[in-house]
């Protein structure tokens, strides 16, 4: 078996805005397996500061989080988020 990807779905959120950058990354989840893995693609900001903490208070692990590009810190980021 081989891998395309280290996570099991990819969501891109980048042209959303709160609260729907929570809401399409929950139903996403909400389809997902125990155990399966979402890579997120949101904007720094609010979508950077709540998606997570939203993701956590529902008990679900966050593996990683970090700017696509590292010279842009408050640009795009990379969300792994493991559905529990």
């Amino acid at each position: 078996m081989t891998e395309k990807s280290s996570t099991d779905l990819f969501l891109d959120i980048t042209s959303q805005v709160c609260p729907l950058t929570f809401v399409k990354t929950k139903l996403m989840v909400e389809r997902m397996d125990a155990g399966q893995t979402l890579e997120v693609r949101l904007n720094a900001g609010e979508p950077l500061e709540n998606v997570p903490r939203s993701l956590l208070e529902l008990g679900h692990s966050i593996l990683s989080v970090h700017p696509e590009r590292l010279d842009e810190p408050e640009g795009v980021h990379r969300l792994i988020v493991r559905k529990n």
